[in-house]
């Protein structure tokens, strides 16, 4: 039963996770700027009341770790957050790196090259941290890839109204 109550918190933990990404999603999706200003502005209020009552629930599922397992923690998450505190600086190079740790992370043959560090790291983590860890890394890729889908877009539309410009110029 003890276990089946931390799994229960655990995925309690990964929803919440995903409704506050989710909701961040919709907040800066492409398709509010297609809609009417006040609609825009309902839904923004909407979203952003969900996305406070969502932050008001605490669920924490406390991983019971040795001296090395918390210095192991501490230094992968110490090389995640070094990554993303670049990510303005060069998108591109971040998403190759934190492509890399995630390849540390999965059993799976990864696509590119691993990061055999972080992979050493990880292996001296809790078998939940390493989980949490993959699980991030999952989530800033995912948020990156969406990032660029509405630079993309944002990149065409420009391009797209810069033609109608000129066309109307000529």
């Amino acid at each position: 039963r003890v276990e089946a109550f931390r799994d229960a918190a655990s995925a309690m933990e990964q929803e919440k996770e995903i409704l506050l990404e989710m909701i961040h999603n919709i907040q800066n999706s492409q398709d509010m700027r297609h809609i009417s200003e006040g609609e825009r502005e309902e839904l923004n209020l909407t979203a952003n009341r969900l996305m406070g009552r969502t932050l008001t629930v605490e669920v924490s599922v406390e991983t019971i770790r040795n001296a090395q397992q918390q210095e192991s923690l501490l230094h992968a998450t110490k090389m995640i957050d070094e990554i993303v505190n670049k990510l303005l600086d060069d998108l591109e190079d971040a998403k190759i790196r934190l492509m890399s740790l995630y390849g540390a992370c999965t059993s799976d043959v990864p696509a590119g090259p691993i990061d055999q560090k972080f992979q050493s790291v990880v292996i001296g983590c809790a078998i939940e941290d390493q989980k949490k860890i993959k699980r991030r890394l999952e989530t800033l890729l995912r948020n990156l890839e969406n990032s660029e889908k509405s630079i993309t877009l944002l990149e065409h539309q420009k391009s797209t109204v810069r033609q109608s410009c000129n066309s109307k110029q000529d």
